[in-house]
């Protein structure tokens, strides 16, 4: 069972270097953090999930982790972390952390211990293709199995049928004692405070595993000792394909851009930083789109968890591009925030998506944020640059955009340069702003429950145009009928369902049998 408050949940994703410095040294941190509570619970977000805080050499913007009970000094302290987790408890906010399962930094003491006796005890807690590497030279790249760039060298979680003597099986010491470190890591924190863990290629742990079906055990053993220890906490995975993840174990899964087909036929644009690799974006001025690849997708993957846990389509993340992309402007924001804000599983807003900041194009690359040579080269898209998507969050008019203040040269990644970025300031101010729309939105589902993430979901397409995107909220004795069109043509379709009150209604009516929606019109109506 999941914890009652995850299904009410808004989660936060911050990039906790990008969001707010406390202390003028041009990067965030937790003090910053807690400064920006109350915005955020204005907002209408429950639970705030942080990219990883661990003392790090950030080679990997701290996804290579050296000390998982040890908040990186660029982000505070322990106690500045507990500071945020009783300061977001006092506003019925939770905290999840970023826990980086599969992988750690070489300069991890387990990894440098292991690297001086592969063959040892210490050894085995990672994988040694070639344990008799030169030690005066230490160990170098192909020396170790990594679990994303080279030098995050994979966590030994064993072998489904090695064959290799270097490949342990999975009951072997090395392997068990990881298994045992995720607990003591999860115990740790959650001990003192925090909500739960959103957990790192989550899928990545047991290695030629077919159908991932042992590392799906590992979890499923870890679940049950975790609801056991702790039934209030979750567990979000990055595995991007629920109908696994969640029997596996954990409470909560997005569906992205790999594993479940469909989120990039909605949002990829072909620009930013992943490429548009399943035909053309819905979600565009064009109307050259289609949601079929979607909706199945999302229909088995609902199925596949009914009762068991959620799904969250989030509006971006530091991997991959934001909303507001290459052609799609202002204008094809708020369908796409009305589709977001109305789905059947908490919704996920990245940082500064809120108030419509952009990916920003040419920002330099930082902290491992270049994915070429990590994965296949994105015909269609920039380079595979992350940065553009991690800048600083956009304030106020101050400088800095009130994210810092240190030197301008100082900041953790350059501003967004555009005279006209949004800040939270000027949204705030106007009444008609992004902010102000999402807000409504979130409250609306709130007041709604079948708009929530236990309200049925069912797509109403059948025999239908691709545009406009219809479909159906239900839940008890409460439907709504749920009308997009993201594109910049006016779109006309046979009405499905007989209409009562609107609930939030711009460019669409439904009357006379017909549902007509101008450009980028959309509308929330009961159903009669």
């Amino acid at each position: 069972m999941s914890p009652a408050w995850l299904a009410d949940a808004v989660i936060y994703q911050i990039y906790p270097q990008s969001f707010q410095d406390s202390n003028g040294d041009g990067i965030g941190d937790l003090q910053g953090i807690i400064q920006r509570l109350d915005y955020l619970q204005s907002l209408g977000v429950t639970t705030l999930w942080l990219n990883p805080c661990f003392d790090s050499p950030f080679g990997d913007a701290g996804y290579d982790v050296r000390d998982f009970f040890q908040i990186a000094p660029r982000y505070g302290s322990n106690a500045d972390m507990d500071a945020l987790c009783a300061a977001a408890r006092a506003r019925d906010m939770h905290v999840v952390l970023d826990l980086v399962a599969g992988h750690t930094s070489m300069d991890n003491p387990w990894f440098v211990a292991a690297a001086a006796d592969p063959t040892g005890p210490a050894g085995q807690r990672y994988i040694w293709p070639k344990p008799d590497f030169d030690r005066a030279r230490g160990p170098q790249q192909g020396d170790f199995i990594s679990n994303f760039f080279w030098y995050q060298p994979a966590l030994n979680f064993g072998y489904v049928e090695p064959t290799e003597a270097w490949q342990d099986p999975i009951d072997a010491p090395g392997p068990q004692a990881n298994r045992q470190a995720l607990r003591d890591i999860i115990a740790y924190w959650m001990d003192r405070g925090v909500a739960g863990f959103r957990v790192d290629m989550a899928a990545s742990l047991v290695k030629e595993d077919p159908g991932k079906c042992e590392t799906i055990r590992l979890w499923q053993d870890l679940r049950a000792w975790f609801e056991a220890a702790y039934p209030e906490g979750i567990l979000v995975a990055e595995w991007s394909d629920p109908a696994d993840s969640v029997p596996a174990g954990f409470h909560l899964d997005f569906m992205m851009h790999f594993h479940a087909p469909g989120y990039p036929s909605l949002f990829f644009n072909g620009t930013g930083t992943l490429p548009a690799k399943e035909g053309p974006c819905y979600f565009a001025d064009d109307g050259a789109g289609d949601p079929a690849l979607f909706l199945g997708e999302y229909h088995k993957q609902l199925t596949a968890i009914a009762g068991r846990g959620f799904v969250s389509l989030p509006s971006a993340n530091h991997d991959f591009q934001r909303l507001r992309c290459g052609p799609r402007g202002w204008a094809g924001l708020r369908p796409a925030w009305v589709f977001l804000a109305t789905q059947a599983g908490p919704p996920t807003v990245y940082y500064g998506d809120e108030i419509g900041m952009r990916f920003v194009t040419g920002t330099p690359a930082k902290e491992g944020s270049t994915l070429m040579g990590v994965v296949a080269p994105n015909a269609g898209a920039p380079d595979g640059e992350r940065a553009g998507t991690r800048t600083p969050m956009q304030w106020d008019a101050s400088g800095n955009a009130g994210f810092s203040t240190a030197p301008a040269e100082q900041c953790y990644l350059p501003l967004d340069d555009d005279p006209e970025r949004p800040t939270v300031a000027a949204a705030e101010a106007d009444p008609d702003s992004l902010l102000h729309f999402i807000r409504g939105l979130l409250r609306l589902r709130r007041e709604h429950p079948a708009l929530g993430s236990e309200g049925s979901f069912e797509p109403l397409m059948d025999g239908m145009p691709a545009y406009p995107l219809v479909y159906r909220r239900a839940l008890a004795d409460a439907a709504y009928l749920v009308a997009i069109n993201p594109s910049a043509q006016a779109v006309t379709r046979d009405l499905p369902v007989a209409l009562g009150d609107a609930l939030l209604v711009a460019g669409a009516s439904g009357v006379d049998g017909a549902l007509q929606l101008e450009p980028y019109g959309y509308g929330i109506w009961q159903i009669a």
